[in-house]
């Protein structure tokens, strides 16, 4: 069967450049998560850019957003706990808006003139940056609202960069908004009936004994390509610039990208990440992924997988109908919005084309 986009209740989101996004899935998340009977507390499993909790805790659900990145959970603080009136926000933000700005550790290794194009930012952008990170900071403020000022400057600075939106290589001539000025606009915030919660760290730990309704789970699959080295392809390295804005800790970097030294291979490992394969010959990844479903304590789970993944389909197939009934598979083609209402057994189709697969699972 063959269906439109479905027309959910308008919801707003807001987050970084992010490879994966699901902003053009949420219609379709929010369409199946309102059909499940009963359900009202929801897990974010890797909640990335949070957009997906965004969507759903403006939907009345309540959250448990999950991810290892720090940056992740400034913005699900951000949006989920601070729970100051948009006033006090506001006057903190054009605090910071009217500093100088001034020379320092982001300057150094992130900023470039006319003639040194290949960097992220421009010298007046990251000399902003440098003032606002360190008077954030200053002020002392609790966690959730110190979020808010740090979400409002990872959003700032994604609408100046020179970037195809990753710190792993940057632009060999300055993109036309990086010529913008760094301005913290306070972040989209929304009512919500409260009682969510944010955590980073590993998703097994963040499972273990704990129950939701519905689990959502969007794993960082890695790449297809046998021949990419393993660290391009981990959030850990394409993302490591955020991780620095908030820590502000002044790692120790290397390369031309000015990479952080812990995002290397060896100490920005994921096991969801990882497209070898086991001396089973199993791939890894998949292998993680039936041990994460097989330990979630969830009435339902919803998984997003992308048909560029490396995950052989027959095997993620099993994989999911040996750990719940399969009640839903909606196949996305995003370019024709349209979707196809699958039953699980038949095969995977249109293998040359980008699609976007949503499993819909029940686990008792």
């Amino acid at each position: 069967m063959i269906t439109t986009a479905p027309q959910t209740a308008s919801v707003r989101t807001e987050g970084i450049k992010y490879a994966g996004s699901k902003l053009k899935l949420l219609p379709y998340i929010l369409e199946l998560a309102g059909e499940l009977p009963g359900v009202q507390t929801v897990l974010d499993g890797f909640s990335g850019t949070t957009r997906v909790a965004q969507a759903l805790a403006q939907s009345g659900y309540t959250l448990t957003a999950n991810d290892t990145a720090d940056w992740s959970g400034v913005f699900a603080a951000c949006y989920l706990l601070a729970d100051k009136p948009d006033e006090f926000y506001q006057k903190l933000l054009a605090h910071l808006n009217a500093l100088p700005g001034k020379d320092g550790w982001f300057t150094e290794h992130y900023g470039g003139g006319e003639n040194d194009s290949k960097k992220p930012f421009r010298l007046k952008n990251t000399r902003k940056l440098d003032a606002v990170r360190e008077e954030i900071d200053r002020l002392g403020l609790p966690h959730a609202d110190t979020c808010v000022l740090l979400a409002s400057l990872m959003l700032a600075l994604d609408k100046v960069d020179s970037t195809l939106g990753h710190f792993s290589s940057y632009l060999s001539h300055w993109s036309a908004r990086s010529a913008g000025e760094l301005y913290l606009k306070l972040p989209a915030r929304f009512t919500h009936g409260g009682g969510h919660t944010v955590l980073t760290q590993d998703v097994f730990k963040t499972v273990q004994n704990r129950r939701w309704d519905l689990a959502y789970f969007d794993p960082p699959y890695g790449s297809n390509n046998e021949k990419m080295p393993p660290s391009r392809v981990r959030y850990a390295s394409y993302y490591h610039f955020w991780t620095t804005v908030v820590r502000n800790d002044r790692p120790d970097t290397f390369g031309a990208a000015a990479r952080r030294t812990d995002s290397r291979d060896a100490q920005a490992a994921s096991v969801f990440e990882e497209f070898r394969k086991n001396k089973a010959g199993r791939f890894i990844a998949l292998a993680a992924l039936e041990k994460l479903l097989a330990q979630t304590d969830a009435r339902y789970i919803m998984l997003s997988y992308s048909s560029g993944g490396r995950a052989a389909k027959e095997e993620l197939l099993d994989i999911l109908h040996n750990n719940g009934k399969m009640i839903k598979f909606l196949e996305i083609d995003y370019k024709k919005n349209v979707m196809a209402d699958m039953n699980w057994t038949k095969k995977w189709i249109n293998e040359n084309k980008n699609y976007e697969y949503l499993f819909v699972l029940q686990k008792e």
